[in-house]
């Protein structure tokens, strides 16, 4: 940015209370209790859009002059800033127009259509969106209103940080705040620093969409080629240049968090509030947990920001499968038994008192068996002494807790081998856009033949895809070129010790 802001004084200035409300900072005991420390929520998730995004939009749109509120505002949004720009402009009275994915669910779609603005859906992505919204921008000679990158949208953000101070008087050790492209903890970070330096702001980002940790580390605003969009809320490639440069003077670190300490963390805001909160607002309960364990603190007070509550519904069984494993309280492994009468039974006796959560298993080898077993325990600790116990017991055993091949398609498809020859297997994530298959078969040479095929809605944006093909080995370099014009992620699990265990002939 060309000028220099004096972000206390922008913070303290911001006008945000006509949308907004002052959101309470609540004590989440149970959560404290497992931890040792006392943490306490910031429930951005109560706003009148359920995320904290108004804030920054009404701020920026509120300083608007009076010409440039008859012409209009407009966004580009899959999401939360698509409903605080509609919110803010229904309250200026003025016209927004959101331009959205046409991949964005059609819940959003309507929740930004209800409040009056006009949905133009454009583009597979947000970059896609991005582009046609400055074209609008351009031609129509509308106000652009930027999702984290502009100073007026960050004082907005950084509003939260007046009210977490003035909520909690005595000193607050961290503060945890989701990471997308940065507005929100660029605004926190710049007036907590100011008031309360020795007060620790850490970041938390999803650890395939680090955008901000990356570029920290590099010293230079990097550009991911991919992120992964479970919490689509802080799904961001790059960050944002003012947002950046204001991370490098005051955010602390970033910790990354993965899909399954997200999805644990959304059950404990729920166990603590009985709210429901979306991937991106319980990722800084995530990073808290993670940043408790690493650093073994005790007895401080930590406070984590509940971003937003926009969740699909469909997105929460995902949610549920997922969250146990995040906790560390179940564990997913393989075990092969001797295939004869009793062997079950004393595997099952070795296993002990846990509850089994999960068993798949069908005949393949007369002298063999392989079975999946998810357990509950009560830690990481407990699934390597069961699995050491097992294997002293003569039962080898493979551990698949990490093993996101298995955990995501794995489980639903044990029964049996198949007799493919010169067969790859491949996870992909195909776009939630009606002939993302059909490209994906058009992409294949008619000589290689499709033997397995899965995918299953998890109610995450991507499509999650397991595919077996048979390729002659003569051809795996021109099958490559073609999953890589293709352009869908992949990743090769043909190697993958679960699939040869369970599936490979």
């Amino acid at each position: 940015m060309a000028r220099e802001i004096d972000y206390l004084e922008a913070i303290l200035n911001a006008n945000v209370y006509d949308v907004a409300i002052e959101s309470p900072l609540q004590a989440a005991p149970l959560l404290s209790a497992r931890l040792g420390n006392r943490v306490l929520l910031k429930r951005e998730d109560l706003q009148p859009v359920f995320s904290f995004k108004l804030r920054g939009a009404y701020n920026k749109m509120s300083r608007l002059s009076p010409a440039a509120l008859r012409r209009g505002v407009v966004a580009a949004s899959a999401g939360n800033h698509a409903q605080g720009v509609a919110l803010a402009a229904r309250r200026l009275g003025t016209s927004a127009t959101i331009v959205m994915p046409e991949t964005t669910p059609q819940i959003k779609v309507d929740a930004v259509g209800a409040l009056g603005a006009d949905v133009v859906l454009d583009g597979d992505t947000f970059d896609d969106s991005y582009v046609e919204a400055m074209r609008l921008a351009r031609r129509r000679k509308l106000t652009f209103v930027h999702p984290y990158d502009d100073p007026d949208v960050i004082a907005g953000q950084g509003t939260i940080g007046i009210e977490v101070l003035r909520q909690r008087r005595e000193p607050i050790d961290v503060i945890f705040v989701p990471v997308g492209g940065g507005g929100l903890i660029a605004g926190v970070a710049a007036y907590v620093k100011r008031l309360q330096p020795r007060t620790r702001i850490v970041g938390v980002e999803p650890s395939d969409a680090n955008a901000m940790e990356r570029s920290l580390r590099a010293g230079r605003r990097v550009t991911l080629a991919h992120v992964g969009l479970f919490a689509d809320g802080v799904a961001v490639r790059q960050v944002g240049e003012e947002t950046f440069r204001l991370a490098r003077r005051y955010v602390d670190e970033v910790v990354l968090v993965d899909t399954d300490e997200i999805c644990a963390a959304m059950k404990d805001v729920f166990e603590d509030t009985r709210a429901v909160v979306e991937p991106a607002g319980a990722i800084a309960v995530a990073g808290a947990k993670r940043y408790a364990a690493r650093e073994r603190i005790s007895g401080r007070m930590l406070v984590a920001l509940l971003s937003g509550a926009n969740v699909n519904f469909d997105r929460l069984r995902f949610v549920a499968e997922r969250a146990e494993l995040g906790e560390e309280r179940e564990g997913v492994f393989a075990a092969t038994i001797p295939e004869r009468p009793g062997s079950f039974k004393a595997f099952c006796r070795l296993v002990g008192r846990r509850n089994i959560t999960e068993f798949n298993y069908r005949y393949d080898d007369p002298s063999e068996a392989h079975v999946f077993v998810g357990v509950e325990v009560r830690d990481r600790d407990e699934i390597a002494r069961l699995l050491a116990n097992l294997e002293r017991h003569g039962i080898p055993t493979l551990d698949l807790s990490d093993n996101e091949m298995a955990k995501l398609h794995l489980r639903h498809l044990v029964g049996g081998r198949a007799r493919a020859e010169h067969e790859v297997l491949y996870r992909f994530e195909f776009p939630e856009r009606p002939g993302a298959l059909m490209q994906f078969l058009d992409s294949l040479a008619a000589t290689w033949n499709i033997s397995l095929f899965h995918y299953r809605n998890h109610g995450a944006d991507p499509g999650r895809v397991l595919a077996g093909i048979q390729v002659p080995p003569a051809d795996r370099r021109r099958f490559r070129e073609s999953l890589r014009r293709l352009g869908y992620p992949f990743t090769d699990e043909t190697r993958n010790a679960a699939y040869r265990l369970f599936l490979s002939s």
